[in-house]
């Protein structure tokens, strides 16, 4: 693959990151107002490089990690570079998010500030959480251990999950009860204005 393929490919997931941020954030402006105040995509795109120097090992990791650790006190998200995250991903404020080396996130998630991504265990194995596509994790949420969210689902803020979220469900609480929208073909994120506790 030429350079100008991979930097067409950087461009093009660019663009998708600035559409998707301008989507999901009612404050976005333009493009360019994104592009400059956004710390949520300042530490994506961040850990896009580093994950790249991540996968090519030796000293390519370390810097992969001083990469991250840098973003961290820059933007106050921390991502292991090691942790791998689909297409257009956003979290919105940014600081205090934790995403574990283990974490597996799918397309099209947003984050809210806060929101942890953590481990249950000390043991050198997939001890992260495994996100879906199309998930909305709320403010202050903790998803724990090598649990499965599953896709379309939402997490609301505070809650404690600790347990595998089937997709299309709902999770609220400490530690999260899981329930499904209770209107027939009732879209979850519009569930989730419905209930005051996703929200606590």
């Amino acid at each position: 693959m030429t350079l100008a393929f991979h930097a067409s490919r950087a461009r093009s997931r660019i663009v998708d990151d600035l559409d998707a941020a301008i989507v999901r954030d009612p404050a976005a402006r333009s493009r360019v107002d994104v592009f400059l105040n956004s710390p949520g995509l300042h530490a994506i795109w961040a850990y896009r490089l580093a994950h790249r120097l991540w996968l090519r090992g030796g000293l390519y990791a370390v810097a992969a990690r001083l990469l991250m650790t840098f973003t961290r006190s820059v933007t106050g998200v921390e991502i292991h570079p090691a942790a791998r995250i689909g297409r257009r991903f956003f979290i919105d404020h940014g600081m205090g998010v934790v995403i574990g080396e283990t974490a597996e996130v799918g397309d099209d998630v947003m984050l809210y500030h806060g929101v942890t991504l953590g481990g249950r265990s000390l043991e050198r194995v997939k001890r992260h959480p495994t996100v879906g596509s199309r998930v909305t994790i709320g403010a202050g949420a903790r998803v724990l251990g090598p649990v499965y969210i599953g896709d379309d689902v939402q997490i609301g803020a505070n809650s404690v999950v600790v347990k595998d979220v089937p997709s299309g469900a709902i999770a609220t609480g400490i530690p999260a009860t899981v329930r499904f929208p209770d209107r027939p073909a009732e879209d979850p994120y519009e569930a989730m204005f419905r209930d005051p506790a996703l929200w606590i």
